[in-house]
């Protein structure tokens, strides 16, 4: 796929993508098998063994907890940036980790839920290369702790030292939260054929990531009215990725996997972004020829 490589390249990013027609099986990829670090794309296992758990009775889906504001994740999103105590259900707060990325809600579920159930879940549906290494804070104080940095931001502000990167495991599929872009594609279309979990949690699934709310990177390269995308975005540091699916109005289904990282440390670098919806586009579109 000539084509993804160069979009990949003229945007100062390293990518890998799998796209597959949910409906037939056709795929094609570029690095599909590749170990990529997943970052808040983790996300989607996440729910998956959630909504699991609810279907066999394991967890009560509307069960109201209490987030202490002292004790919640950090993160720009969600329950994550407010002052005070909040008390939500389960689901509610499975919506708002899909919907707008919310690490507090997803630290909430991933202690709920457990790392041994969510990994046990992608053994079960045979993704055996994607596993779990810990939750969102987790990674958060490994970065933190590995940096040698007190917050984030200083972080970022210091990617550019020599070996820092190389130093932080979260950057590093080998070491951290883990896939590839074939077995994330293979659960998004799991998702929409009914086959991750009973029809009606899957119908819940796909909701929720129909509801994401960033338009940048995935829906970018497919800016019609009649084409559906649904997604979960994932970023850490220089990495920027999308999974999502992609439906056109002839009953076309596409699930897409795409993982970038940059060349420069940078937060902010849209090019990066935008390269994401063209590489999709542009595999979706050779799928369907």
């Amino acid at each position: 796929m000539t084509g993804i490589e160069e979009v990949f390249r003229a945007a100062g990013v390293t990518g890998h993508l799998h796209a597959a027609d949910i409906d037939t099986g056709r795929e094609l990829g570029v690095g599909s098998d590749e170990p990529v670090v997943l970052a808040s794309v983790f996300k989607v296992a996440l729910l998956v063994a959630f909504f699991r758990e609810a279907a066999a009775g394991g967890l009560d889906p509307a069960e109201q907890v209490v987030l202490r504001a002292a004790d919640r994740a950090p993160g720009p999103t969600g329950t994550a940036i407010l002052l005070d105590d909040v008390r939500m259900s389960l689901r509610d707060l499975a919506a708002l980790m899909i919907t707008v990325s919310d690490n507090a809600a997803a630290d909430v579920l991933y202690q709920r839920v457990g790392r041994g159930t969510v990994n046990a879940t992608l053994r079960l549906l045979g993704l055996t290369r994607t596993h779990l290494a810990g939750g969102i804070r987790d990674m958060q104080d490994s970065l933190l702790a590995e940096g040698a940095v007190d917050s984030l931001g200083e972080l970022m502000a210091r990617l550019d030292e020599p070996g820092l990167m190389q130093r932080l495991s979260a950057l590093d599929p080998a070491r951290t939260t883990r896939g590839t872009p074939r077995e994330t594609a293979a659960l998004l279309a799991m998702i929409w054929r009914d086959e991750a979990a009973p029809p009606a949690e899957c119908a819940q699934m796909r909701r929720m990531l129909g509801l994401q709310v960033w338009p940048h990177r995935l829906s970018s390269g497919f800016p019609y009215d009649d084409i559906v995308v649904s997604g979960k975005t994932g970023t850490m540091a220089t990495i920027r990725n999308e999974a999502g699916v992609v439906e056109y109005p002839d009953g076309g289904r596409y699930a897409v996997a795409v993982f970038t990282r940059s060349l420069l440390p940078v937060a902010v670098l849209p090019q990066a972004d935008a390269a994401i919806g063209t590489a999709a586009r542009l595999a979706i579109e050779a799928l369907r020829r």
